[in-house]
């Protein structure tokens, strides 16, 4: 069985979606580095976006989809689109503000980028359970192997990092809603949500990624994971 349908077979699974859980995608990114919207690529005959919108369906029980402006009218496989902001951060905002709208603060939010179209549904499952068990917010995480240095902006090794204490994070990311709409208040920009949650004085626990679950940046990265 290839990679595409193995991972087919892992988000078309009859699991039902769990109601009290609502995800937001995020793909209003422009794709500078990709050459174009990456999300709407194609990988293995779906675009990227479609990937990550089935995973999320599976474990969901609702989705809202942030997309480019000029796509916020096109239909999409998901119960809300909305056009996103000139930030990742922003357009993680206008997906929260229609969870403002539709659910209470005690539902499971998980935020997953659209162009990490190979995470499973195992991974979805992993940071909610977290949450649910007492967490803030759960990332998926993976360590690092490589020695770590910081320098200063001449390039001289300020210091060697201890990469035991390390790790490198992905989506999805899952958090209690009260706690991301809290972390989000005062329009605060990062590069993950787990960050403002960080930041907010949340706490944030690491669960074990995928390292199959790459992020889609250049198009070499459309090969399937083996």
């Amino acid at each position: 069985m290839g990679a595409a349908a193995a991972f087919e077979d892992d988000v078309d699974a009859d699991v039902p979606p769990d109601v009290a859980v609502w995800a937001i995608v995020v793909a209003a990114g422009s794709g500078s580095r990709f050459g174009g919207a990456k999300q709407y690529a194609l990988l293995g005959g779906r675009r990227v976006v479609d990937w990550s919108l089935a995973t999320a369906r599976s474990v969901c029980g609702a989705i809202v989809l942030v997309v480019p402006p000029d796509r916020a009218g096109q239909p999409e496989a998901a119960d809300h689109v909305v056009a996103g902001g000139a930030t990742r951060s922003a357009s993680v905002r206008a997906g929260l503000a229609v969870l403002a709208r539709e659910v209470s603060d005690d539902v499971v939010v998980v935020v997953h980028d659209a162009a990490r179209p190979f995470a499973t549904r195992s991974l979805f499952e992993s940071v909610i359970a977290a949450v649910r068990s007492g967490a803030d917010g759960a990332a998926p995480g993976l360590p690092i192997t490589d020695t770590v240095k910081q320098i200063d902006a001449e390039g001289v090794v300020t210091a060697t990092l201890d990469r035991t204490q390390l790790v490198t994070v992905q989506t999805p990311q899952a958090f209690r809603l009260s706690v991301l709409r809290a972390a989000h208040q005062g329009d605060g920009e990062a590069t993950d949500d787990a960050a403002l949650v960080e930041a907010w004085g949340g706490r944030v626990v690491v669960v074990p990624g995928e390292a199959t679950n790459r992020k889609i940046t250049t198009p070499a990265d459309l090969s399937e994971p083996s």
